[in-house]
């Protein structure tokens, strides 16, 4: 049994994976060594592989390395399915190549954009072997909170199923704009990317990736999973 630990900016991904297979999921309350060990129970862990975007995980690599004989520490350093062809690759947060290697182990040998549709909104190119980065820009609760936050009147909107385009009220006009031009946004970059990469696969992951999917009229996958899916594959790669 695989596990991977995911700490990101808004919290801690929890997976436990039998070869490829997702066995269970959980979002930790934190990423102490006690929540950890909770969560993997009584299972027998093999490896185990944790990625952090902003903590340091030495308290967490050390208690782990304490009864599992392989835990790697992802970072740009490490070994990926493509070269890394990124200016600045310490500042890289490695949650955006790990979802690049989940998207080739499902389409291998393809060029990839992978969209990851969470607090921030990542869109990132994989082509020819090599990670070319990307872009980031504030995801779907962030737009929100901005329009509240940096405005006088303005109210804190949230994601609604149904609204008026063009919108018929403030709140509505707010959806609209935030949910809508996130869409057009992801649209364009597509078909930018499209006209360059005629073959080109586009998956998407993210708390609002299946929302998104459903309003875009671009073909993408969905696969919910693909960070933690990608860590279970470089966590075998790199041990």
């Amino acid at each position: 049994m695989n596990l991977v630990i995911d700490i990101g900016n808004t919290g801690t991904k929890a997976a436990l994976f039998d070869g490829k297979v997702l066995v269970r999921k959980e979002r930790l309350g934190s990423d102490d060594p006690g929540a950890v060990s909770k969560f993997a129970g009584s299972m027998q862990i093999a490896g185990a592989i944790v990625s952090s975007v902003d903590d340091d995980p030495s308290e967490l690599l050390s208690f782990l390395g304490k009864t599992i004989t392989r835990v790697h520490h992802l970072t740009w350093r490490s070994r990926y399915p493509f070269t890394i062809d990124y200016d600045t690759p310490a500042t890289l947060g490695v949650d955006r190549p790990a979802a690049a290697a989940g998207a080739l182990d499902h389409h291998p040998e393809s060029d990839i954009l992978v969209i990851d549709a969470g607090s921030a909104l990542t869109i990132d190119l994989v082509s020819g072997g090599t990670f070319r980065g990307g872009s980031i820009s504030p995801g779907m609760a962030m737009r929100f909170r901005a329009l509240h936050e940096f405005t006088g009147r303005l109210p804190l909107v949230r994601y609604r199923g149904g609204f008026s385009f063009p919108g018929r009220s403030t709140e509505d006009a707010i959806a609209g704009g935030v949910v809508t031009g996130i869409v057009y946004e992801i649209n364009e970059y597509i078909r930018t990317f499209e006209e360059k990469h005629p073959r080109l696969v586009t998956v998407i992951t993210g708390g609002d990736g299946m929302m998104i999917m459903s309003r875009s009229d671009r073909k993408m996958f969905f696969y919910p999973d693909i960070v933690a899916e990608g860590l279970n594959f470089l966590l075998d790669t790199n041990v």
